[in-house]
């Protein structure tokens, strides 16, 4: 028996990738306007300690999202993303774009909401241009534990909070 072959696209970026993936108790429409609602994004957004604040978010294809995440060392970190793909409440397809003004970070990021029996699976692909880069941004940004941290955070804002609930 030979052992199943894997499809291209699950290999072809592994090596400048960051995929994490976590199962939450709640309806994927909750998990999907949670990310998306500027009011609500803020309340969670960033790893532990930090705090998001909002400078513009129009969530469709070709909208930016710029914010700035305050990291408890005081350190302020100028982010901005544009949105290259918006299917409620499926999937979202975002690129950090770096640049001069803004953290000095590309890559893409494919989100997806699956619902299994009231749950959401969500997984979270970052694409970097390469390993190096992917790597750097693990060392100098704590990004993989950042990762996990912040989508804990998302778990615990849509498990516990009304807001979440609210169209």
């Amino acid at each position: 028996m030979t052992a199943p072959s894997l499809k291209p696209e699950q290999t072809a970026t592994a090596d400048r990738e960051i995929l994490l993936s976590r199962v939450i108790d709640a309806p994927r429409e909750r998990v999907f306007r949670a990310l998306t609602d500027p009011k609500q994004v803020v309340q969670w957004w960033g790893p532990n300690g930090f705090t998001t604040t909002t400078r513009e978010m129009s969530v469709r294809p070709g909208g930016v999202w710029r914010f700035v995440m305050h990291g408890p060392d005081g350190r302020n970190y100028e982010n901005r993303i544009r949105y290259l793909e918006v299917t409620e409440p499926e999937r979202i397809v975002y690129q950090h774009d770096g640049g001069e003004d803004v953290e000095p970070v590309r890559f893409t990021t494919i989100v997806t909401f699956e619902e299994h029996n009231g749950k959401t699976k969500i997984t979270w692909q970052a694409v970097f241009e390469s390993a190096a880069q992917r790597d750097w941004v693990i060392e100098e940004y704590g990004a993989l534990e950042g990762g996990k941290q912040n989508l804990a955070r998302l778990d615990e804002f849509v498990t516990q909070n009304k807001l979440a609930e609210r169209t």
